[in-house]
């Protein structure tokens, strides 16, 4: 079925893979429910919200296109949808109306993805946007990380400021900052989830962490939230989500798209620089997305951890099945996560080190001329500044083409950028961001 054989694996190194992926990005299960939280959603509701659009992305990805990559809700789009699209609304946008939202970018992405325009979008809009929405991303989940631990504080004259590094929170967080990076540089499988088990440890020790249960049967307080397309959608038209449910999209495009490409290429399985299955591989994220909203979390994406479990011989979905199946069995853990939810300190270091990771495409920017540079510089800019993803967008996207026009190089701009530049336009002196 998986064509072991030809791919040139076998069963004990695709499972050994499965397992190496699973526990690169096993900390999704924890930071993401914390972060939606902060919404009002409830942490048990995230939870399985979180395996359920984690097991529906990597299981088609593994039993429909073949591919050792996993899927689960994205880092920094869960930020976004709580920090601006709830948060931001001052209680006029709850939580299930952004569901709602992200319900509707689903379907309109699975459509997306079953018509040839996704590959027509990704091409028209140009490499520096592109690497500077991901490094925007990493600045923006790292402050956040920064935020939550008390590391960085509000300020009244200065916004921000240094926390007090001798309060248990921020102290915590730098002893798991440190035991996960000396976990990387050593190149051990795993690092960041590791990192969380011993910051855990550690909060037991010093009180900060209190755990009564481990283990129950999994379950949904509130069950679906979003199941109505067409309540989901007069819910879009009226609070005017249409620049949420364009980030959304945007944002996936280019995740799942460029680990997919990144992935099969470390792999080896490129065949003559095109992806095989690629319309069956490109689904699982919005079908993900669409699934996971009905129950409760942000837009899913394909994860570049799955690049650990290729490094160790992945080749095949038999892969992307067994992550599947961990997160399954990761599902009867909800008790635990609960607990480890309660001190921030614990995943606050995922987050600063994944943007530190994210940051990192900055160096494949061409920074040598302004007319490209600027916009990418926006973008990264005003991301974390704003705390909105879709303003980072925005920006870069309406300075992009303008500076391209004053230079006279309008002509290499491709019309969906200038379409998307009006656009977002209208969104910024019209729509709420």
């Amino acid at each position: 079925m998986f064509q072991l054989k030809e791919n040139g694996t076998t069963v004990k190194r695709e499972l050994f893979a499965g397992l190496t992926t699973f526990l690169t990005m096993a900390y999704v299960i924890i930071v993401n429910p914390i972060i939606l939280s902060g919404a009002g959603v409830p942490v048990d509701q995230v939870f399985m919200a979180t395996i359920i659009a984690a097991v529906i992305g990597t299981g088609w990805m593994a039993l429909c296109a073949n591919y050792p990559i996993a899927v689960a809700p994205g880092m920094g789009l869960n930020a976004y949808f709580t920090y601006t699209v709830v948060l931001a609304s001052n209680g006029e946008i709850t939580y299930t109306t952004a569901f709602s939202a992200v319900f509707v970018a689903g379907i309109l992405f699975i459509i997306i993805s079953l018509t040839p325009f996704r590959e027509k979008l990704i091409t028209a809009i140009p490499e520096n946007l592109k690497l500077a929405i991901t490094a925007g991303i990493g600045l923006f989940i790292a402050f956040i990380g920064l935020r939550m631990s008390g590391i960085v504080v509000a300020d009244e004259s200065n916004l921000v400021k240094f926390g007090d590094i001798a309060e248990p929170a921020p102290l915590l967080t730098f002893i798991g900052l440190f035991i996960t990076v000396a976990l990387m540089a050593r190149k051990v499988n795993g690092a960041i989830f590791i990192g969380m088990i011993f910051t855990a440890v550690i909060a037991m020790f010093t009180g900060q962490l209190s755990i009564e249960k481990v283990v129950a049967l999994p379950h949904l307080p509130e069950g679906m939230i979003v199941f109505n397309p067409v309540t989901a959608i007069s819910e879009v038209i009226e609070y005017g989500l249409y620049g949420v449910i364009f980030s959304f999209i945007l944002v996936t495009l280019f995740d799942t798209t460029g680990t997919l490409i990144g992935v099969s290429k470390q792999a080896g399985l490129l065949k003559d620089g095109k992806l095989p299955r690629a319309r069956k591989a490109l689904i699982s994220d919005s079908l993900a997305t669409t699934v996971g909203s009905m129950f409760g979390t942000s837009p899913s994406t394909a994860y570049l951890e799955s690049g650990s479990g290729v490094a160790v011989g992945g080749r095949t979905g038999l892969t992307a099945l067994t992550v599947a199946i961990l997160f399954i069995i990761a599902s009867f853990f909800g008790p635990l996560v609960s607990s480890l939810s309660d001190v921030k300190a614990i995943t606050s270091p995922a987050l600063i080190i994944v943007g530190s990771l994210m940051i990192g495409v900055v160096k494949n920017i061409n920074w040598d001329e302004i007319e490209v540079a600027f916009p990418a510089f926006l973008v990264i800019l005003s991301m974390p500044l704003t705390s909105s993803i879709s303003t980072g967008i925005a920006l870069g996207f309406i300075s992009y083409p303008l500076i391209m026009l004053v230079k006279g190089r309008g002509r290499e701009v491709h019309p969906l950028v200038y379409i998307f530049a009006v656009l977002f336009i209208l969104q910024l002196v019209y729509l709420p961001h």
